[in-house]
């Protein structure tokens, strides 16, 4: 009798999930590792070969972009673009579980990571954020077949603490992966399975970590400036952010809902060449900025916050553009850390007008009120850019400038990835209507 009372106590079968689960995100943490690994494997092939040939972009990024988006369109449609939006329709409670493949399963997976891979071999303006939130929520929706309890335990769980893993593990900031899950990919964690899943989600950023190191990819900033010297240049940076994303936001959400413009139009009948046109533009802008608007963005940001590195004057401009048409060309990538060096031009364009004492805390400021005006996510903004720069000081600084530019750019745009989410929800609705 004692031992029928312990075994129902222990619930074996209920820890059985539980390790599942556990073991889903080691898999996911080292499926993004692996995927980090090869993004930055091609921005340094594309960068040696640009440095070898310096007209070599005018060939491969249109071409590159083309063969993609063929590639993508013939064997994984739904790789394409951020992988964020696919994310959010998978997890509407609306759509069948039919649909869901056609938004987030191990093809797409598989799909996302050579095809995003191969559109920074052809040095297009993306991110690997978006993209990871897409992977990993696909591998760890897999084990939901191994799972006991489904009633406990659900299929939109696993996707959701996926999507969230993604994010801690490919921006080493386990925190930002929790706050991400609930802000931007569902408004509420299940209570019975909530302890389990963060668990998860922490756990797919310690792989992260313990593989690439305990470390800030942007380093410390310097914060001598922090206090009332700092106050013009962070109310200047904040507003220009907020105006600024939410126009970017604005352009992304139009430039493929907008079916009457001309130019879509001939996208619809033209997209291999769309995206060789698009590579076209990436490709100049890139030879125009001397190389600066190709790949993510990174070593730009990194550079800017150390003061170790510099920009042109106009670099947020040219990368704003290279984005936008690495975006709209339709090959999958991410905007997050590229929307983050729109942010950090922006700020050090800032600094320099408004004679700061130091700039790093505003190229910082730049950093996050940018995105949170690009995701309308403040709260997730301004913990990537405290985790990813390891700046205490600046909590309350971050906060304000992130929540003061998602505040503007909803004055100018609805939100980006639910907007983008519903033109998913409506793809996947007219191939299931197909199939009927």
């Amino acid at each position: 009798m004692q031992f029928n009372q312990m075994y129902r106590r222990l619930r074996p079968r209920l820890w059985a999930d539980r390790l599942l689960v556990w073991t889903g995100a080691v898999v996911t943490g080292l499926t993004v590792v692996g995927f980090v690994e090869l993004t930055d494997y091609a921005n340094g092939w594309f960068a040696a070969v640009r440095t070898a040939h310096e007209w070599a972009p005018l060939l491969i990024t249109p071409i590159g972009g083309a063969l993609v988006v063929w590639l993508t369109q013939r064997y994984a449609v739904g790789a394409a673009g951020s992988g964020i939006p696919q994310v959010i329709a998978a997890l509407n409670p609306e759509l069948p579980a039919t649909g869901r493949p056609y938004l987030v399963s191990l093809r797409l997976t598989v799909g996302k990571i050579f095809l995003g891979a191969a559109a920074m071999f052809a040095g297009f303006s993306t991110g690997r954020e978006g993209p990871s939130v897409q992977i990993a929520a696909g591998v760890f929706q897999s084990f939901h077949r191994w799972v006991i309890h489904k009633t406990i335990i659900k299929e939109r769980d696993l996707i959701l603490a996926g999507g969230a893993a993604g994010i801690a593990a490919a921006f080493n900031a386990p925190l930002a992966g929790i706050v991400f899950a609930i802000e931007e990919l569902s408004k509420r964690f299940e209570e019975r399975s909530s302890g389990v899943l963060i668990t998860a989600i922490v756990i797919s950023g310690l792989v992260a970590v313990s593989i690439m190191g305990n470390l800030n990819y942007f380093g410390r900033v310097s914060s001598v400036a922090m206090g009332a010297a700092i106050l013009w240049p962070g109310i200047v940076v904040t507003m220009a952010t907020g105006l600024l994303g939410g126009l970017f936001a604005r352009l992304l959400i139009h430039s493929f809902r907008d079916k009457s413009w001309r130019i879509n139009q001939w996208r619809g009948r033209h997209p291999i060449g769309f995206a060789a046109l698009c590579g076209l533009v990436v490709a100049v802008l890139g030879l125009l900025s001397g190389g600066e608007v190709f790949g993510s963005g990174y070593t730009a940001s990194q550079g800017l916050l150390s003061g170790q590195g510099d920009v042109s004057m106009f670099y947020f401009v040219e990368k704003f553009i290279a984005t936008w048409a690495s975006f709209w060309s339709g090959v999958p990538g991410g905007i997050f850390a590229p929307a983050l060096a729109v942010g950090a031009g922006i700020g050090r364009d800032v600094a320099l007008i408004t004679s700061a004492l130091s700039a790093p805390p505003v190229i910082a400021l730049g950093m996050a009120g940018f995105l949170a005006a690009v995701t309308q996510a403040p709260i997730t903004s301004f913990i990537i850019v405290m985790e990813m720069t390891d700046e205490h000081s600046m909590v309350l600084s971050l906060m304000a400038a992130a929540l003061l530019a998602s505040v503007i750019s909803r004055v100018i745009s609805e939100p980006l990835y639910p907007a983008l989410a519903k033109l998913q929800l409506t793809r996947v609705e007219t191939l299931l209507s197909q199939q009927r």
